[in-house]
């Protein structure tokens, strides 16, 4: 199939001249910076007298290492500091929990109690640097700790800035870090909000995001159209609470992500204020800063390649550029060797100052909203904002935000869009430069056994140092409060971690009252197979499957599963998808799964010919080393492959220990499923 320039994400074409006529009748075309309806950007003057604010994401390990890190990052010039927590703490665990050590401090900062975080931000001047915190499951003891930190190095609440993500009902539709169920969830977002608006009034209370849905797999309009209909179940939930939306809406943030189809990006942040506007205006917000959009962007992590990686040197300079034209206010460049591993000092340095040079060497900020009046910008951006608001319609004529969640169609929606991009990808239709070859890059890995051994040990002072008697009273406080529903509950978490409870204490009080959430995996066959239906690859996977079938008797049957806390499904049910059209009998289990979990789901009678596992959080070489000496101990001879950001220091060790197959980022799935195949010993 040849290459189209003209394809752009679904629902989106470009015409190869644009003229007058497609602007006529735009009502939003003569409007102005800093006026309504904000298309050409939320302020007057933009980046004239103050770029956008440089806002690396960072984390990693222990706060004593992300300490320093950070601190590197202000001395390079960042002027926001955004933090990135591991996945226990997101999922309210505390580091000493014995189910899920391996990923501690992989893809964040492990964070268990105030004292972790008064480390994590000594010597940080908090009343001049602002603050993002990248949290949502666990938001109520990780804001609190911030807050008691902040207050204990002498900082006031009042004095703080910066976000909080607390956008929770993306969490049910893609990234799942989710705690508990959608309703108490949304309690806990409005508590925040009523809290802060009291207590923290220059911090942002929410950021909604975007960007996981770009990552998850949603095309450019369904991104938009998600991010705003989300913000404005926000806005409703806290009128119908009887808090003031115009407060609300002056003090949200936004976040999208960039991907690397210029055009389109910069219109869909354009776009993006001209729907907020509107929906600020629906619902009786009248001041200029609670209709005006502004919003943080990241670069796109999910098309970064493994292979030929300093491309993504490029990429990212390419989406960064899109943003800065786009009108943001603050930026994150993603760092070269992010689809390898985490990245190296010299990887987040050279992504930081990528944003320096297009502030200081390029013009970028002399000229306000330089795309305004272009026949093409200006139509696109129209167009952009008329398929969301449809797409927006549809999931109101669902019954709403809540119902769409509850009944999957949004899931399903960003899971078909995932397969028809992966599709075009493999077919050639897009493209993504690149040898066959992943790059062999030195990283330097967490030492995951002693940062555990240093948090236990931490733990184990803090309970021995604090009122034990203190503490339970304030974790009672929370049950009550969340069984109750008087009180606050950030008000109480606040005084818990002010007595030195912990991370996963707080939400061990609160599960006392709403047990944690679960839900399946699933995935949709029929789609991702018929795209590739004329491909040569493809066509040779399907015979050789059915060459198995006839020799067998029955498909061959395949397990996957996601290990450990990581909660990014586009891979596995993309596999799961590719791998059920190819042929196989697929059984996805659900999400954060022990390795023991996993053999506990295994028929010695009606054993699978494959297991596969994901892994895109670091843990991969500890919870695969369990899952083959688990298997060796129960004499299961069934072949073990791994999919993932796997660094290829890593991939050896596997190989190594018994895993069969090793995927990372960028290969296509009719290369993986032959790779299977090959494994069941087909001809």
């Amino acid at each position: 199939m040849s290459h189209s320039p003209l394809w752009r994400p679904e629902g989106l074409r470009l015409k190869t001249l644009y003229q007058s006529s497609d602007v006529e009748g735009l009502e939003h075309l003569h409007s102005l910076p800093g006026k309504a309806p904000f298309v050409r950007g939320p302020y007057a003057s933009m980046y004239l007298q103050k770029p956008w604010t440089v806002r690396q994401y960072t984390g990693f390990a222990g706060a004593e290492a992300s300490n320093q890190r950070l601190r590197q990052r202000l001395a390079e010039g960042a002027t926001g500091l955004s933090l990135a927590f591991d996945l226990p703490t997101h999922r309210g665990y505390d580091s000493s929990d014995p189910h899920w050590q391996a990923d501690v401090g992989k893809a964040g900062v492990a964070i268990d109690s105030v004292e972790d975080m008064i480390e994590l931000l000594d010597g940080i001047a908090l009343d001049q640097v602002s603050v993002s915190l990248t949290m949502n499951g666990a938001v109520l003891p990780v804001l609190a700790a911030f807050i008691v930190a902040a207050q204990e190095s002498g900082v006031a609440p009042e004095r703080l800035s910066g976000t909080i993500q607390n956008d929770i009902l993306k969490e049910f539709m893609v990234r799942n870090t989710y705690i508990f169920a959608p309703k108490p969830s949304m309690q806990i977002t409005l508590d925040v909000i009523s809290y802060l608006n009291e207590h923290v009034p220059r911090f942002n209370p929410i950021s909604v995001s975007g960007y996981h849905f770009q990552e998850a797999g949603a095309d450019t309009v369904l991104e938009l159209a998600l991010t705003l209909i989300n913000a404005r179940t926000y806005a409703e939930q806290v009128q119908n609470n009887g808090l003031d939306v115009q407060r609300f809406c002056e003090r949200i943030s936004f976040f999208f992500g960039i991907g690397s189809d210029f055009f389109s990006e910069v219109a869909k942040c354009r776009a993006a204020r001209l729907l907020w506007w509107e929906i600020t205006r629906d619902l009786g917000v009248t001041l200029d800063k609670g209709q005006a959009l502004r919003m943080h962007c990241q670069t796109s992590g999910w098309s970064l390649s493994a292979q030929d990686p300093l491309n993504n040197v490029v990429r990212t300079t390419v989406q960064a550029m899109a943003a800065v034209f786009g009108g943001t206010q603050s930026l994150h460049t993603n760092a070269w060797d992010e689809a390898l591993t985490l990245p190296s000092e010299a990887s987040s340095r050279l992504a930081s100052n990528t944003q320096h040079i297009l502030q200081q060497e390029t013009g970028l900020c002399d000229v306000v909203d330089p795309w305004a009046g272009s026949y093409m910008m200006e139509a696109l951006t129209a167009q952009l904002a008329q398929q969301a608001r449809l797409q927006m319609a549809e999931i109101d004529a669902l019954g709403g935000v809540f119902q769409a969640i509850e009944s999957g169609a949004i899931n399903r929606a960003i899971h078909h869009q995932a397969m028809a991009t992966q599709a075009r990808l493999d077919s050639g239709i897009a493209r993504r430069v690149a040898a066959n070859e992943p790059a062999q890059e030195p990283v330097t890995p967490v030492d995951s056994q002693a940062l555990r051994a240093r948090q236990g040990q931490r733990l184990n002072r803090l309970r021995l140092k604090r009122d034990n008697a203190r503490v339970e009273a304030q974790l009672h406080s929370i049950t009550e409060c969340a069984r109750s529903g008087q009180g606050n509950l950030l008000e109480n978490t606040v005084a818990a971690i002010s007595a030195r409870a912990t991370l996963g204490e707080c939400t061990q009080a609160l599960e006392k009252v709403w047990p944690r959430f679960r839900q399946g995996l699933d995935f949709s066959v029929g789609h991702y197979g018929p795209s590739m239906s004329q491909q040569p690859d493809w066509a040779i996977v399907a015979q050789r499957l059915s060459t198995f079938v006839a020799q067998s008797g029955r498909r061959p049957r395949i397990l996957l599963s996601k290990l450990g806390q990581d909660g990014h499904d586009r891979g596995i049910r993309l596999m799961a998808a590719a791998l059920a059209d190819a042929g196989f009998e697929v059984r996805l289990l659900p999400l954060f799964q022990t390795p023991a979990q996993v053999l506990d789901v295994l028929d010695d009678a009606d054993l699978p010919d494959l297991i596969g596992v994901s892994s895109l959080a670091g843990a991969h070489t500890e919870l695969l080393t369990e899952l083959l000496g688990l298997l060796n101990q129960r004499r299961i001879d069934v072949p073990l492959v791994v999919g993932g950001i796997i660094p290829q220091a890593d991939v050896r060790l596997l190989l190594q220990r018994g895993v069969k197959a090793c995927f990372g980022p960028g290969q296509e799935v009719a290369q993986m499923v032959g790779q299977l195949i090959d494994l069941l010993h087909v001809a």
